[in-house]
């Protein structure tokens, strides 16, 4: 049976059905399987399924466990039409995923529409009432608010780092007005959301049980996992695959694939800015430096938390890495373990300057209007010099930046929200937070 335990070394195990309403393990890892019952990922479905049905044959092949709550559940009901990737052939060798057909028009949905029914049903089955808790820096949050709003066994509390997100992303959230649902703007960076809700999971100050929706839930990574397998079916040779890069969330889940037998060459993670990834990866040594604001918000990060499944697989143990993180403000890989990510990784950083510019160049070159994050990944896409196709995963629709693309490309309309709003705005400090959510749900 498949076992979930800490990437720092806790003896604790969790069945699936732990998993799915856990957070930070005891020590603060991160949980990931000990073992899979699957030896090659790239073989598991070969008839013809919905996309749906072929999730579930995922969900089901990475723990049989999962079978009780995917078999008949609707993994995808926020989605209007199939939730099947689209893809889009550029150029002979570069073609675009896009992942944001979804309710929020974000890859988010993905992976947070499956989590979001499964935790429901869990918790009916519990009789509970949970509390999930989100940290966004723009797209995670109204897909998260999206997957549970209409849940009976669910409230949600959302952080997001004030005036540091588009308009239309604030509003995708604010205006779900909900007895359910609680915003918080935090006047702070998204780095500091995700300390205090890592905190705040972490000590459980809440008479209920405390849930992450967050990239830190495994249940995220199957979601993911699981459009990396249909896109590597939709080929006969290897690919290589570029992403816009804040979390690490959806990098680790095509390294997490590619480990587990998908023909996924080289993984190219794009930033902005906030370029730690691409230091990490060139240096082997991530050293967080403070987050500045972009037109790419949602890679507006310096802690990215999924990266420590990765120093695991690395490593074998992330304890001694976030130790010296902790302690040092940096933390660094050994030589070996340096050498297998640069093997496979690759960065490049755009500044706000290049990300505008790109806009303008890749709509004069295809008539196609792409949103900020995933021109970094189009670009990386289309000069890598390889023999095999390349794929550029679109994370977001461009009608969710059109305050970016507006001033850029003529006739581009500005997309708004015209709803009313509904969000507090408090100071990042942790007490003061929780106070506000136990008001609010008292």
């Amino acid at each position: 049976m498949v076992q979930y335990q800490s990437t720092r070394g806790h003896k604790e195990r969790l069945s699936f059905e732990d998993v799915i309403l856990s957070g930070l393990a005891p020590d603060k890892g991160l949980y990931l399987p000990d073992s899979l019952t699957i030896d090659n990922l790239n073989h598991l479905t070969e008839e013809d399924l919905s996309y749906e049905d072929f999730v579930k044959t995922i969900f089901i092949a990475l723990d049989k466990n999962s079978a009780r709550y995917v078999d008949d559940l609707s993994l995808y009901s926020g989605f209007e039409n199939s939730p099947e990737p689209v893809l889009k052939d550029l150029n002979d060798t570069t073609i675009v995923m896009e992942l944001f057909h979804g309710p929020t028009k974000s890859f988010k949905d993905y992976a947070l529409q499956p989590l979001g029914a499964i935790a429901d049903k869990r918790l009916s089955e519990l009789g509970e009432r949970g509390l999930v808790l989100v940290a966004t820096s723009g797209d995670t949050g109204s897909a998260a608010i999206q997957a549970v709003k209409d849940s009976d066994n669910i409230d949600i509390v959302v952080l997001h780092p004030e005036n540091k997100i588009s308009d239309y992303q604030r509003k995708q959230m604010t205006s779900v007005i909900k007895d359910n649902v609680f915003n918080i703007a935090v006047e702070g960076s998204y780095d500091d959301c995700q300390r205090i809700a890592k905190e705040i999971l972490s000590d459980n100050p809440f008479e209920r049980r405390i849930i992450s929706l967050n990239s830190i839930n495994w249940l995220r990574v199957m979601g993911q996992v699981s459009y990396y397998v249909w896109l590597t079916k939709q080929f006969t040779s290897p690919i290589n695959v570029a992403i816009p890069s804040g979390n690490f969330g959806n990098a680790y889940s095509a390294w997490f694939g590619r480990s587990h037998g998908l023909k996924i060459n080289q993984i190219m993670c794009t930033t902005n800015v906030n370029d730690v990834l691409k230091r990490f990866i060139d240096s082997g040594i991530l050293e967080p430096q403070t987050t500045k604001p972009s037109v790419a918000p949602s890679m507006d990060i310096q802690i990215p938390s999924s990266l420590e499944r990765l120093i695991y697989d690395f490593e074998s143990d992330a304890s001694s890495f976030y130790q010296d993180l902790s302690e040092n403000k940096k933390g660094t890989l050994s030589e070996g373990s340096r050498e297998k990510l640069q093997h496979i990784f690759s960065s490049q950083t755009f500044d706000d300057e290049k990300i505008k510019e790109e806009i303008k160049t890749f709509n004069d070159l295809f008539s196609i209007v792409f949103d900020p994050h995933t021109v970094t990944s189009l670009r990386m896409a289309i000069d890598i010099n390889s023999s095999v196709p390349t794929v550029a995963v679109a994370t977001a629709s461009p009608e969710k930046f059109s305050n970016v693309i507006s001033p850029l490309i003529e006739d581009f309309p500005v997309s708004e929200i015209d709803k009313d709003e509904d969000f507090d705005t408090l100071e990042p400090q942790k007490d003061l937070i929780i106070e506000s959510i136990k008001a609010r749900f008292s």
